[in-house]
């Protein structure tokens, strides 16, 4: 029995087979709902969920396997390219609830909540003709949300249409000697540069862009970070640096009379009406009587579990060990970039329960969290991370979270807290766990106190990750087999269930393709190294002991260095030798 819906749409029970033969729903039940959604007005879909409490993944599974097509999720991360429906009526697709999703050569992967509908296909077909169609299956309601992400990134237009646009206002400017320099932040193309730009750096998953003017009327460069490495994305022309500066000055509420010396601040960009993320921003006066920006976006609003991280077993192991005890320090540390509050986070999110009490100190505050009590310091009118730390002390805290050591007050004050019952957490910029102990006696902190405060440094790199669309396996050479086995320690080597050279000996790499843009690499995955504190380290601390001297200590105590477990990584198959090397290696 197919029922008729609405004047274009029907509804055909035996979509929804599945959810009664799984026990979901009763028959009787899912004839009532579709006679409910029909009378109401309602989507059967949300009637489901939310009268029926089935769970929407169990009716994406029974759409799936009706349509015999992918079920695809609304996934924020999941960009749909604008460049797709630029040329589309957005109010027809709100209307008949389809999206195209990405192009690959000439397939099409679009996205319908009923891949059967003929009437719909063949508009499909016409929009995009030529090319070979493929479906997936979504509810209405994610379907919609994806338009409403993608419809907020080309509101903007096309980045290509407004660089062409001042192009050709720069030429105009120069054919009449202008005064180039004239040209207002508030220009409508200025405006639609500076949020495309933000716009464009996100959907390429980029964590900082780079603004760099030059004299000499020469082009302004923008470069995007992504997955660690800078790349030039674009050039505009010598006559807006200064107007594309002093916008985003503007939008970061910044001085744009001041540009003499660096200034900080932060903005908050709505890309579409769910989706809204946080830009922290940087200028520095460079030659030429210019300014650069850096801009750092901190798309991160969830913490990430601590398993989700890839830790080595033992390392995550002895980790859970630290968090566990009740008073202490655990200092995260590495260089800026490298996920160090991201895995505090993570921490805390593990601590986080009703039985503690949980104060963070923070610049700036990146990840939210209920439960924690997050403070945003303020150097400037004095309130720093020592002062709030001072002040958490009167709080009632269990467990501590300061942002970074980056002075004698805050480390000395972190290690009284600690010393006086509570789990203190912080970052430290230092390239290895066993350097830290160093780095925090040259800050001034007693070496008894702290030797008997430390309970863990857990050190932290990015490498870059295989593209999963083009990794290839294949057979390494002798010498790559011996390098692996010479950097990791020839006696650790052989404690590993790796095979010797030979055959059955392989690795990964990636070949390159349209979703890494032919590096071979995609996404990054995280390297670690955890000092754990005991009594023979802590008497090395307290005799001041050379650092050659606590690393050979900690390899004893079973210690899996940042190179180890980059190239366990890479027998993982995770990454290459390279990369590890190029971030890892002293």
């Amino acid at each position: 029995m197919i029922v008729q819906r609405n004047v274009n749409k029907t509804i055909d029970p035996r979509a929804f087979d599945l959810l009664i033969d799984e026990s979901f729903i009763r028959q009787g039940d899912l004839i009532k709902a579709i006679q409910d959604s029909l009378q109401q007005g309602i989507e059967l879909e949300d009637l489901l969920i939310q009268q029926y409490r089935v769970p929407k993944a169990a009716i994406g599974k029974a759409l799936s396997r009706f349509f015999e097509c992918p079920y695809i999720p609304y996934d924020e991360r999941m960009v749909v390219d604008p460049q797709l429906i630029k040329d589309l009526s957005h109010d027809y697709l709100w209307k008949h609830v389809w999206v195209p999703l990405k192009a690959n050569g000439s397939v099409l992967d679009v996205l319908i909540d009923d891949p059967q509908d003929i009437v719909r296909g063949h508009d499909i077909q016409r929009a995009f003709p030529g090319m070979t169609i493929r479906y997936a299956v979504a509810l209405k309601g994610d379907i919609k949300r994806f338009l409403q992400s993608t419809i907020g990134m080309t509101d903007t237009g096309s980045i290509e249409d407004t660089l062409g646009e001042l192009v050709h206002e720069a030429r105009a400017e120069e054919s009449l000697a202008g005064e180039v320099d004239a040209i207002d932040e508030n220009d409508s193309a200025i405006v639609r540069l500076a949020n495309q730009i933000i716009v464009e750096a996100y959907r390429q998953e980029a964590s900082d862009i780079h603004i760099e003017p030059y004299s000499d009327r020469k082009e302004t460069a923008i470069r995007l970070r992504v997955d660690g490495t800078c790349s030039t994305y674009m050039r505009i022309p010598a006559a807006y640096r200064r107007a594309l500066v002093s916008r985003i000055k503007i939008m970061s509420n910044l001085d744009i009379a001041e540009r003499r010396k660096p200034q900080d601040g932060k903005l908050r960009f709505r890309l579409n009406r769910d989706r809204e993320i946080e830009v922290r921003v940087a200028t520095m006066p460079t030659a030429g009587n210019n300014e650069d920006i850096v801009m750092r976006l901190l798309t991160a609003k969830e913490p990430m579990p601590l398993e989700a991280m890839e830790f080595a077993p033992s390392t995550l192991a002895g980790l859970l060990e630290v968090i566990d005890k009740p008073h202490g320090i655990l200092l995260c540390v590495g260089p800026t970039g490298s996920g160090k509050t991201t895995t505090l986070h993570a921490v805390l999110h593990r601590l986080n329960t009703d039985a503690r009490k949980i104060w963070t100190a923070e610049d700036p505050i990146e990840i939210t969290q209920e439960g924690l009590r997050q403070v945003q310091v303020l150097p400037k009118i004095g309130f720093t991370f020592a002062a709030a730390l001072r002040s958490f002390l009167r709080a009632d805290p269990d467990v501590i979270m300061i942002g970074e050591m980056r002075d004698k007050e805050t480390a000395e004050v972190a290690v009284e807290a600690s010393l006086t019952g509570h789990l203190v957490l912080s970052t430290l910029h230092t390239n290895s766990a066993v350097e830290t102990v160093t780095r925090m006696l040259d800050l001034g902190c007693d070496p008894f106190n702290f030797a008997d405060a430390m309970q863990g440094v857990l050190a932290k790199r990015l490498c870059k990750r295989i593209c999963g669309h083009c990794k290839e396996l294949y057979h390494p050479t002798v010498q790559e087999y011996d390098k692996l086995v010479r950097e990791y320690g020839s006696n650790s080597w052989d404690t590993l269930a790796v095979p010797p050279y030979g055959d059955a000996f392989m690795l990964s790499r990636g070949r390159g393709c349209d979703h890494c843009n032919h590096t071979g690499f995609k996404g990054r995955v995280a390297l670690h190294e955890l000092l754990r504190g005991s009594d023979e380290l802590r008497n090395l601390i307290q005799n001041r002991a050379k650092t050659a001297e606590m690393i050979s200590l900690a390899k004893k105590g079973g210690m899996i260095t940042l190179i180890q477990d980059g190239i366990l990584k890479v027998i993982a198959g995770l990454t290459t030798y390279d990369q590890v090397r190029t971030v890892a290696m002293k």
